[in-house]
């Protein structure tokens, strides 16, 4: 495990291949195998590969989530507000346990953050998502995890460079 998180980067450049089925369906198992309070699995995902949906995504918030359209594919993280008020974290989880499967296929992936996001003045960024993709009203969308072959490299933090004055010991 500590491989995978040293390994994993967000990647924002995709060589222009599809997913073979195999890391498609490794993905979805993955996610689907997330733990979620109570087990009431309070998320649900979904599954973009098709090129034109991927570049509308990409516009969901300008340049900061441009990368989206250079994506093999991209998985909607959702969480259902009725079925548990721990939502945002079980679908939180469910979208790094994503990025880490996608680590572990030798594959790259990058968050682009929806939740309390603007697309455009009056219009935010779940909003768009939602009216794109048919999202029914009860589902709230916390990200988007873009994934692809990645077409750069981005090296490990060197262990002396992360921040270990940011945990404290049985006290704060």
């Amino acid at each position: 495990m500590l491989d995978l998180l040293r390994k994993r980067r967000s990647i924002r450049k995709f060589h222009d291949r599809p997913l073979a089925e195999e890391q498609v369906e490794i993905l979805e198992e993955s996610i689907l195998r997330t733990p979620s309070a109570r087990n009431l699995r309070s998320w649900e995902f979904i599954m973009v590969d098709k090129r034109d949906l991927l570049q509308k995504l990409s516009e969901v918030r300008g340049s900061s989530s441009a990368f989206i359209a250079g994506a093999s594919a991209a998985i909607v993280v959702m969480g259902n507000e009725k079925t548990a008020d721990t939502w945002v974290e079980d679908a939180s989880i469910a979208a790094i346990i994503a990025q880490m499967t996608a680590t572990s296929l030798g594959l790259g992936s990058c968050w682009a953050h929806i939740r309390n996001r603007e697309h455009k003045p009056g219009i935010t960024a779940e909003e768009y998502v939602k009216d794109l993709l048919g999202i029914p009203e009860q589902l709230r969308v916390v990200c988007i995890i873009a994934i692809g072959h990645p077409a750069e490299e981005k090296g490990s933090l060197a262990v002396e460079d992360l921040p270990y004055r940011k945990i404290h010991r049985n006290r704060f």
